[in-house]
Formats: structure tokens, C-alpha cells, sequence
């Protein structure tokens, strides 16, 4: 059988390491969607040793901190659902008063239209905020912020 996460990195390839990678995901009206996808495939995080649950929560909380230093968002969402795809990933959003969808999930229905230079404004801090990320996942990890 098929994974799609298996096959593909699953989105833009922000950051890879040995047992997981850090994608930016194409979800429209998002443009600060990641997610932390575990490298082998696993449905659930029960599958992961202590030490390998650790790891994976160590760096969902470094892509975090980082959206949240970078951008300022009104709230970050974590969610780790694979009902679609089961091979084990979190997402890690940054959240803004201003989106279509907030206070509801970004897989809700949207509560107002989408402010497109809201979000233009958040892609034109992506570079930046992605060179952020690979340099505190690669001093967490021993290695390069451009392997």
C-alpha cells in the first residue's frame, strides 16, 4: 500500500534530520502551516520509542517556539490526527485573529473571507522565518542549518 508521506516529503522541504523532516504544507488561506513528519512510517505516536516520542515532541515545540517569535500569532495549533493519511505527523500552525477561519479549526468551515494581503504579508516573511527554523533545528541537532 501507498503513503503518500512515504513516497513524497509531503510539502515545501523546510529542514530534514535523521528520524523526522519539517514541511511547510500547501493549505490555502494558511501560509504558516507546518508539519513534522517522522521519517519512517508509524500510524501512531505510541508506535515511537520513549526516547523517539521525546525527539518528535522536542522538535514540534522548536517549530513552535520559533513560528511564535517570528510571527507573533494569535494562537498555535497542534494536531496530530492521520485519519487521511496514517503515517504519524503533527501539524504545527500559527493562528491570527484576522483568519477565514479563526477562533474555529482550519479544517472548519471559514467564519469571515480570507484578507489576502494579510496573508501576502506572511508569505514575504517565510524565507526568514524558515532560515530560523532549519538554524534551531540544526544547533538542536548537531548539523547544519542548510543540510
Amino acid at each position: 500500500m501507498s503513503c503518500v508521506l512515504c513516497d513524497s516529503d509531503g510539502g515545501q522541504l523546510v529542514w530534514r534530520g535523521d528520524k523526522l523532516r519539517v514541511i511547510r504544507a500547501d493549505e490555502a488561506g494558511f501560509p504558516a502551516f507546518y508539519r513534522v513528519i517522522w521519517n519512517t512510517h508509524v500510524a501512531e505516536f505510541s508506535d515511537l520509542s520513549a526516547a523517539e516520542r521525546a525527539h518528535c515532541m522536542q522538535a514540534v515545540a522548536l517549530v513552535e517556539q520559533t513560528l511564535r517569535e517570528q510571527l507573533q500569532p494569535t494562537k498555535i495549533n497542534l494536531a496530530a490526527l492521520g485519519n487521511v493519511v496514517p503515517h504519524l505527523h503533527w501539524h504545527v500552525i500559527a493562528r491570527f485573529d484576522w483568519d477565514s477561519h479563526f477562533p474555529a479549526p482550519v479544517w472548519a468551515g471559514a467564519q469571515r473571507a480570507r484578507e489576502a494581503a494579510r496573508e501576502d504579508e506572511l508569505r514575504l516573511r517565510q524565507v526568514a522565518l524558515e532560515a530560523a527554523m532549519r538554524a534551531r533545528l540544526g544547533a538542536w541537532t548537531g548539523t547544519r542549518s542548510d543540510d
